[in-house]
């Protein structure tokens, strides 16, 4: 990669930092080239991730986050992973309408992107988003899923702390917790909490969280939010850093971030052995092959054992 492009990156230039960024989530080989690059300039920045139902006010949470961390003289980066459009495959861009008074502030880097049908609601693309604003000099990485309702477990992987949202007539909260969000938070806010039922959710996931099994030894916390008002923001912010220190004193966050750089590795080599697997001739041969399934001559654990087998062979 340039050098001087390298430059200004890592001093945070918000074009090359754009730019880095397009470039990653095009997967183009100057992409990978950056992530290479970057890497050893990695490791500083700290990601919350903000996860949940729609229309909870994630956005709105992640927002006055931002203002919390720049009133303490913190960078802050903000990736929103947007539902993707099915016409052109971007992002709908609906949280870069919502945020526009952050990123007035040149302490903030905002970047929308496409989901692009990642399963858990955050954009593979994301965790190396981050990574680009990590070596540029972000201190603090928010990281916020589309909120699809299902479990969205790859918010928990790329985040140091995450953060469940729900709202009281999400209120099946209960149902949210089913889904796989109870697994994942370390911290849990119910916003918009002036409104009705609002304390019954609250008693609710409390009643949950005594009879679940901290394996970490950590407790998650409910916070009451009204965040359109900043209300609940303050003790948010507080948890957060309490989870912080709690992870880097008892060695939770190192063994985190190993298991997340495991996930990448693996994940890359999944990536790489799919492009080598499905040249133009296996394609041919497997649906060929497919004809004999269809006909009950074969099996498909036939057709993946010769297709194997055929590979190890190269």
């Amino acid at each position: 990669m340039d050098r001087e492009f390298l430059k200004k990156l890592l001093s945070g230039d918000k074009l090359t930092t754009t730019r880095a960024i397009t470039a990653v989530e095009n997967e183009t080989p100057s992409g990978k080239g950056i992530l290479r690059s970057i890497y050893p300039h990695t490791g500083k920045a700290y990601r919350i991730g903000m996860t949940g139902p729609p229309g909870a006010g994630k956005s709105t949470i992640v927002n006055k986050l931002a203002h919390r961390y720049r009133q303490r003289g913190l960078r802050v980066g903000i990736i929103a992973v947007d539902p993707t459009s099915p016409y052109t495959g971007g992002a709908l861009l609906g949280d870069r309408i919502r945020m526009t008074d952050v990123e007035l502030d040149e302490g903030v880097f905002f970047r929308s992107m496409a989901s692009r049908g990642s399963a858990g609601g955050l954009s593979r693309k994301a965790a190396e988003a981050a990574d680009v604003l990590d070596a540029a000099g972000k201190e603090i990485i928010l990281l916020e899923t589309v909120g699809v309702g299902q479990s969205e477990l790859d918010i928990a992987a790329a985040a140091d702390t995450t953060v469940v949202v729900l709202v009281p007539e999400s209120g099946d909260s209960i149902q949210a917790m089913k889904a796989g969000l109870m697994e994942i938070a370390d911290v849990f806010v119910l916003n918009k909490s002036d409104r009705a039922g609002a304390d019954q959710a609250v008693t609710a996931i409390k009643t949950i969280l005594h009879f679940k099994s901290q394996q970490d030894g950590w407790n998650p916390d409910v916070v009451k939010a009204v965040a359109s008002e900043g209300k609940g923001i303050d003790e948010l912010t507080a948890i957060i850093d309490r989870h912080r220190k709690y992870q880097e004193e008892t060695g939770r966050l190192r063994e985190k971030r190993v298991q997340r750089i495991v996930n990448r590795i693996r994940e890359l080599i999944g990536d790489r052995l799919r492009v080598d697997f499905w040249n133009e001739q296996r394609m041919q041969q497997m649906k060929e092959q497919v004809r004999r399934v269809i006909d009950r001559q074969l099996t498909p654990y036939d057709v993946v054992e010769e297709l194997l087998e055929e590979f190890r062979d190269n």
